[in-house]
């Protein structure tokens, strides 16, 4: 009797059913398109510029489908970005159709947040993403799939994909997201005008004895609330910021700790505000209330002289390792090429301390890709010193440049570099 009054009120519900009496109706996927589709940040006529670009590559490699799985693919072609949470997702592009897979747990919002279709699949049974995905491709013949993001997970599809060739296309994929539009360059202006403001946040709550975390905290709330006035209409994601202080300074992606700022501290400030996905940074070296020592100054003074010299270097034409190697000559000159930790900048765009990179796009000796008009790479130099040598600490500046037509636009030019500024005494 219980078991048919809970049937009928079930049935009288306009959302889907997942139980019925015997247990015999367990759906694999659904749509569940609930609600209207969200404002987006990007125009419909920039999203159809991207999957256009996918779709010329892959009807010149005779390619049916392509699967992405990353975060930033998955972004770049729907404007979804996922919170993985150990779920799987994917998107699914064909010359005729873009949808996304994603689980049921997330119900509606994947749909409302992507600018294409949207399949979600349930965990009735374990396998279900992969049928979702074989129910989308059962005569493709030849599938793109981003291998370095697969790993293990590349059989399974293998496995529910056997009439397919499968195709690795991450990195036709990386090359065209690496060249940036007018409108994902205004977002990268509006995203470095933000990273300012929190840096000078940042920079106020400054004082003696006040904790890393404090600091951080200053910054990353300022940021959030401009960018939720300047941008209503997106999610308020990823905005973080790092203060480190002291021996902390030595990792370029330290996070903060309870350690209380002291006088005479080195610092480092890294501001990064996340549009929808879209990273934009500024990172400055700092020292708090007190002169550094002569050692500390003159590193920090040939790790300006390397920084000015690289944004001098940037223009189109020129090849990231062709950089790298005129800039190891200042640190070579000083003898002090063995604290160099990193390359010297590295590609923005759709990035995050979790996910994105562009690997052919960075200041290295290795990578001989020719700066381009639309391309967007850091200028950041390191160097750290370690504990117990005079000057020990990590030093690191961090602007964002645009290459233009004729040379470079630094979007973070006018937050200064240098003791001048940045000997801060509150």
């Amino acid at each position: 009797m219980m078991r048919a009054l809970l049937v009928r009120n079930l049935n009288k519900l306009a959302v889907p059913v997942f139980w019925r009496a015997k247990h015999d109706y367990f759906p694999r996927t659904l749509k569940l398109h609930n609600g209207e589709k969200s404002k987006q940040l990007f125009s419909s006529k920039e999203m159809d510029r991207r999957l256009n670009r996918i779709r010329s590559h892959m009807e010149k490699d005779g390619i049916d489908a392509c699967v992405f799985t990353s975060y930033y693919n998955m972004y770049y072609f729907s404007e979804f970005l996922y919170c993985s949470m150990g779920r799987q997702f994917a998107m699914i592009v064909t010359d005729e159709k873009a949808i996304t897979i994603t689980p049921s747990v997330d119900y509606g919002y994947p749909w409302r947040r992507a600018t294409c279709d949207n399949i979600s699949y349930t965990n009735w049974r374990k396998d279900n993403f992969y049928h979702a995905i074989q129910q989308q491709l059962q005569s493709a013949k030849k599938v793109g799939f981003e291998f370095p993001d697969m790993g293990a997970s590349l059989k399974s599809f293998s496995d529910v994909l056997p009439q397919a060739k499968l195709v690795d296309v991450a990195d036709a994929a990386m090359q065209i997201r690496r060249v940036k539009s007018p409108e994902e360059l205004e977002v990268l202006r509006q995203g470095s005008r933000i990273a300012e403001l929190g840096a000078y946040a940042g920079i106020k709550a400054l004082h003696e004895g006040v904790p890393e975390y404090e600091v951080v905290l200053a910054s990353t709330n300022t940021m959030t609330r401009e960018m939720a006035a300047a941008f209503p209409h997106i999610d308020i994601r990823d905005i973080w910021a790092w203060l480190q202080s002291g021996i902390n300074t030595d990792g370029g992606h330290n996070f903060p700790t309870g350690r209380r700022v002291q006088k005479g501290d080195i610092l480092s400030l890294n501001c990064f505000p996340m549009i929808a996905g879209n990273y934009s940074a500024l990172e400055r070296t700092l020292f708090y209330d007190h002169v550094p020592s002569d050692r500390h100054m003159e590193l920090w003074e040939i790790n300006n002289k390397v920084h000015r010299k690289g944004l001098e270097l940037v223009k189109p034409g020129m090849r990231c390792s062709d950089v790298s190697r005129k800039l190891n000559e200042i640190y070579m000159e000083h003898d002090i090429m063995q604290y160099r930790v990193i390359g010297y900048g590295h590609s923005t765009g759709v990035l995050s301390y979790y996910y994105g990179r562009d690997w052919g796009l960075e200041f290295l000796e290795h990578v001989d890709t020719v700066l381009e008009p639309g391309m967007v790479i850091t200028m950041e130099p390191m160097i750290v010193v370690p504990e117990g040598h005079p000057g020990a600490g990590g030093y690191r500046e961090h602007d964002t440049l645009i290459i233009t037509e004729t040379g470079v636009e630094n979007t973070t030019a006018s937050f200064p570099i240098g003791p001048e500024q940045n000997i801060i005494k509150n």
